[in-house]
């Protein structure tokens, strides 16, 4: 496994990181043992920086995540989790929420800190707030030693090219923008790097694009880029491959991106996960398959309120 510095944070972490919204049953219906057993194997591979939300499973992941770490030493991992979103329309970025939050994440979790507590999906709010409410509670959270740093997330990159000038974080949490079918968050890592601004990348399969299985009819991707996402990963299994592991080998190989979250319930998962990274991409069915793509390349989707998504109203372009 390999490490890179994560900004100024100085935090070195794994180019894989584990996102335990698995443990929530967010995606599947998940036994709490395996999902107990897929952090400990992740841990054992060298992933050393785990994230997770009192959102994913309604408080579930966190409990879950709390069993699996309580006995393990906290120096052997980095951990994070995240304020002010609490079900799929339930959002509260007010300061005594987000410090209420923090002490409940750390009661599930069984530790006294967190080193990043992210603000959740903040395009849902407008900014007044993140910047009046959220903001100061995550700078009063710091100096009372429950958080080490402070970070922000969500899906539309402008969120970040408002947020990033204005609240300064120190991390940020991309997703579904560094994938073989979305490369956009290279356009803001300039930004990121002069602020010396952490950068973890999530979802290298884009929230289940990438698969033979078939795309979750609740994934917010238009008809057309689930099609042509299926096409790429059945000419990976036409050639006795799996996409899966040429995604990951891709989001994990660039050097400008510090890690790249994965979630997973399945031990064996994240062994062959975590494996795949130390080796080498078959850079000619990465070619093949980025051709396939090419007719959606970088197409996105709306989240959260106008104002943080694209000019055109939202839609995918």
């Amino acid at each position: 496994m390999k490490y890179r510095r994560l900004g100024r944070t100085g935090l070195e972490v794994s180019v894989l990181s584990f996102g335990a919204s698995s443990l929530g049953s967010v995606f599947r219906d998940t036994n709490e043992a395996e999902g107990i057993r897929a952090v400990h194997e992740a841990i054992d591979a060298g992933i050393n920086y785990i994230d997770v939300s009192p959102y994913y499973g309604l408080t579930k992941a966190e409990t879950v995540l709390g069993k699996a770490i309580k006995d393990i030493p906290r120096d052997k991992f980095l951990l994070s989790t995240k304020a002010g979103r609490y079900g799929a329309d339930l959002f509260d970025f007010s300061g005594k929420r987000i410090i209420a939050s923090i002490d409940e994440s750390l009661k599930r979790l069984h530790t006294d800190y967190v080193d990043i507590l992210y603000l959740h999906d903040i395009e849902f709010v407008t900014a007044d707030v993140v910047m009046e409410e959220a903001i100061p509670a995550l700078r009063a959270l710091k100096q009372a030693g429950k958080i080490r740093f402070d970070g922000i997330c969500g899906l539309p990159k402008r969120l970040f090219e408002k947020f990033v000038p204005e609240a300064d974080p120190d991390a940020i949490i991309s997703y579904c923008h560094y994938s073989m079918n979305d490369t956009t968050l290279l356009d803001l890592l300039p930004l990121l790097e002069s602020k010396g601004t952490g950068l973890v990348n999530a979802s290298p399969l884009s929230m289940g694009l990438l698969s033979t299985r078939g795309t979750p009819d609740w994934h917010p991707a238009s008809a057309e880029l689930k099609a042509i996402c299926l096409k790429a990963a059945r000419h990976c299994e036409s050639k006795g491959a799996d996409i899966a592991k040429l995604a990951v080998q891709f989001s994990t190989s660039n050097e400008r991106i510090p890690t790249t979250l994965v979630s997973t319930a399945n031990p064996a998962n994240i062994r062959n996960n975590a494996a795949w990274t130390d080796e080498p991409i078959d850079e000619a069915l990465l070619a093949e398959v980025l051709e396939i793509m090419k007719p959606v390349l970088n197409e996105t989707w709306t989240s959260g309120r106008p104002e943080y998504n694209d000019e055109t109203g939202g839609e995918a372009k």
